[in-house]
């Protein structure tokens, strides 16, 4: 993860605890005791988590690069900001984040900067895996700022969320190829949801090269370099299905099969792809 606004590639040496600034390499530092384990040629293997409860956090573990901040939120929500502690993904990490909101809490998650995906000494691919189980009666609101798919790196992302019956769900994911003036690296991006068991929604989507043809051709981005998908799952639906519309000149929401709406949407940059899903989101 970079520090800087969406986008930004600028990053910073590594984070700073309390005691001193924290190194991923220094088994004594805070970050990397429990789940990091760095590997100095084949990239670094870190899981970040985080448990909600009606009562708060009982669990905030950070993890190498992903440093997870408790932030002031507004209304009944608790709050979790991720910020990059050092460049990732690289080449050869293997990064993933878990997240467990228990019965009856409500979670917004969001990032203090965009994700770049850089190529790194390892010629290896990266993975960045998150997994979100959210209770019953229960809410979860993820929205990440945008994942930057730079020119050489390779990577693949995977999200795995389990809900239950009664759960409710915002998930904003936006894919940025290449930062400007740049070809974008290789990204492959894969969502899968299940609601009490049952698929709910398992997309894959591939760009750069090595992707299938056509990938940048006019039946799919269109030259467009902004890709976006905001997926809201609400028992409500259940009640009152919406309706397929297009939002704008490049953007569609689709109900899906199931108490929940998926957009997706195309945009020439990272700042009109945001806009485009605000928009969304507020009318739904």
């Amino acid at each position: 993860m970079s520090p800087g606004g969406p986008g930004s590639p600028v990053s910073q040496a590594g984070p700073v605890s309390p005691t001193g600034p924290v190194s991923p390499l220094n088994p004594a530092s805070p970050v990397s005791r429990g789940r990091t384990r760095p590997v100095h040629h084949r990239g670094v293997h870190a899981t970040a988590r985080i448990v909600a409860t009606p009562a708060g956090l009982p669990v905030l573990e950070s993890a190498g690069p992903l440093a997870l901040r408790r932030t002031r939120a507004t209304g009944p929500y608790t709050r979790v900001t991720v910020v990059g502690a050092m460049t990732a993904p690289l080449g050869g990490d293997r990064l993933a984040v878990e997240a467990e909101v228990r019965d009856g809490a409500r979670l917004t998650v969001d990032a203090a900067a965009a994700t770049v995906a850089l190529p790194g000494r390892d010629a290896g691919h990266a993975r960045y895996d998150v997994r979100l189980t959210v209770g019953g009666e229960s809410e979860l609101r993820w929205l990440p700022e945008q994942l930057v798919s730079a020119h050489g790196s390779d990577l693949r992302m995977r999200t795995v969320v389990d809900l239950a019956a009664t759960a409710r769900l915002v998930l904003r994911e936006e894919q940025i190829l290449g930062r400007h003036g740049e070809e974008p690296g290789t990204l492959v991006t894969r969502l899968t949801v299940r609601r009490a068991g049952r698929l709910l929604l398992d997309q894959e989507l591939a760009y750069g090269p090595g992707a299938p043809g056509g990938w940048d051709g006019g039946a799919v981005l269109a030259g467009h370099r902004a890709v976006g998908q905001l997926l809201v799952v609400d028992p409500a639906y259940d009640e009152r299905a919406a309706e397929p519309r297009l939002i704008g000149d490049s953007a569609a929401l689709t109900p899906l099969a199931g108490p929940a709406v998926l957009v997706t949407a195309v945009a020439p940059d990272a700042l009109r792809l945001r806009r485009v899903l605000d928009e969304a989101r507020a009318a739904l």
